[in-house]
């Protein structure tokens, strides 16, 4: 069973119900037991990055995550502040990450950016995304791959071989990760329409579920 981390931060019922668009099938996880079963880990996010480490920290899941992710290689999606969590540490706090991507968060800076000086943060609305490749999650998506994005972060790899697609605003930054069984979207799959169906439909396969 594929489950979603309920920890105060996310928009649970939204992933529960695109899950369920793309064929699958998922359940909400709030206590470490509830991992004992656990085919996929999906870590949803909305707000703040100190907060976000906080709320993991004091659900008590962090030691059974680190079990099944990165001992027992059990597959990963972190979803807008769910990526950026799995860094190291990021601008907009002072609490490390997981740090099971190694890299940093860092803000929206468009100082050295004369033309672009107009752009609103956070970056707010649809945009294109550029993968890698279409082999994995961006498989169906060659013509368009567009998706709904809200954030005021982004995340930096130290390793480019981490780095699964990139979308501009400004400039050219990194919008979906990659490494060994954790994945990560910036963007809002599940606010994605069929953008975010196919995404799951993807996900779904690469961890056997299709």
């Amino acid at each position: 069973m594929i489950k979603v981390l309920d920890y105060g931060m996310g928009n649970t019922a939204s992933m529960l119900n695109m899950i369920r668009k793309a064929g699958g099938q998922a359940e909400l996880c709030a206590l470490p037991s509830e991992l004992d079963s656990v085919s996929a880990i999906i870590l949803p996010g909305v707000g703040s990055f100190d907060n976000g480490m906080t709320k993991l920290e004091n659900s008590g899941l962090l030691e059974a995550l680190r079990c099944k992710v990165i001992e027992e290689k059990v597959p990963f999606l972190g979803v807008c502040l769910g990526v950026q969590l799995l860094f190291e540490k990021s601008e907009e706090g002072k609490l490390p990450g997981l740090g099971w991507i190694q890299g940093d968060v860092k803000r929206f800076d468009f100082s050295d950016i004369s033309s672009n000086k107009s752009l609103k943060v956070p970056h707010m609305g649809w945009n294109i995304v550029n993968p890698k490749t279409y082999e994995n999650l961006f498989s169906g998506l060659e013509d368009e791959a567009r998706f709904y994005f809200v954030h005021s972060y982004h995340v930096n790899c130290a390793n480019s071989s981490d780095i699964l697609a990139t979308a501009n605003y400004g400039y050219e930054f990194t919008c979906s990760v990659r490494h060994d069984n954790i994945w990560g979207a910036q963007f809002h799959p599940e606010k994605s329409h069929r953008f975010g169906v196919q995404f799951f439909k993807n996900f779904l396969k690469e961890i056997g579920h299709a």
